[in-house]
Parts: structure tokens; C-alpha cells; sequence
């Protein structure tokens, strides 16, 4: 699984960007979205590699952005009494949809997107123009996202 946060804002964004950005569901910054690795979705992360910061999400990582973070709709916190009624275990859940049995439109009104704080201590030395590679924050970020997505939280 890949998670994606978007980084920079809506100023200077092409037309074929800001459709990208709407397809994946990534409205405004600081929007976290967790979509299956696969060709498509890497082709639309890379064409939006200058306004986004992605990589691989682990699953402690992923059970903690659902806690925290996962809203239902009216912006209600998923909490465990609701998951109980539904009768969803969340660790087992977050088990299958990372071996692509089920994906995050089984938690019946759950938001597809996460909307994160921004980190603690601020983004990388290079700042929000920088890629990661060069001491940004954008672009590609292996197994590095974890860390981001646990300050944002």
C-alpha cells in the first residue's frame, strides 16, 4: 500500500493536475489518501511528484491514521463502538487490505481521505520546493512516510 500527502497548495497547478489531485481525492493540503501500489496509481503520483511527498505505508502506521484521523460522515471520529456495530476488527481489517482482500469502502461511511495537522518540527531542512532527495520535502520517500504521517497525526 502507498500513502500520499499533499504538500503544496492550489496556486499554479494545471487543469490536468488539479483533475489528478480531484481523482485521487486529495483537496487541499495536508490530505493523506492510502491507495493499492499499482501501475496506475504510481503513474498519478509521479505525474503530481512536485506537490506531493509518497511512499510505502506500513500497517502499525496505517491502524494508527485510521484511529486517529479516519472520519465518518458529519466528521465523526471512528471509534470503537461503531466499529463494533458493524462488526469490524481493526487489525484483522487492516491485515486484508494490505493482502488485497478488502479495501477502505468496506468500512461502510468512511471518508476516503485523512486530513493531517502539519508535522511537528515543520517539513525537511529544504522546505515544501525541494524534492526529497535533495533535502526536500516532495516526491518519493520509500519507507520514510511513516515518520511524516506519525508527526502530522
Amino acid at each position: 500500500m502507498i500513502a500520499a500527502i499533499r504538500i503544496r497548495g492550489i496556486s499554479g497547478v494545471s487543469r490536468d493536475k488539479q483533475l489528478t489531485f480531484n481523482l485521487l481525492r486529495m483537496f487541499n493540503k495536508n490530505y493523506c489518501v492510502v491507495v493499492k501500489n499499482t501501475k496506475n496509481y504510481i503513474g498519478m503520483l509521479d505525474k503530481l511528484k512536485d506537490y506531493i511527498a509518497w511512499g510505502e505505508i506500513n500497517e502499525e502506521t496505517f491502524l494508527l491514521l485510521i484511529k486517529e484521523r479516519g472520519r465518518l460522515a458529519g466528521n465523526k471520529q471512528v471509534t470503537q463502538e461503531y466499529l463494533k456495530e458493524k462488526n469490524i476488527n481493526l487489525e484483522s481489517f487492516a491485515k486484508e487490505i494490505f493482502n488485497d482482500k478488502k479495501s477502505l469502502k468496506d468500512i461502510p461511511g468512511l471518508k476516503q481521505f485523512f486530513r493531517l495537522k502539519p508535522p511537528l518540527n515543520g517539513f525537511e531542512r529544504g522546505g515544501i520546493k525541494k524534492p526529497y532527495s535533495l533535502g526536500g520535502a516532495l516526491g518519493y520517500r520509500k519507507d520514510k512516510i511513516n515518520d511524516l504521517i506519525r508527526r502530522m497525526i
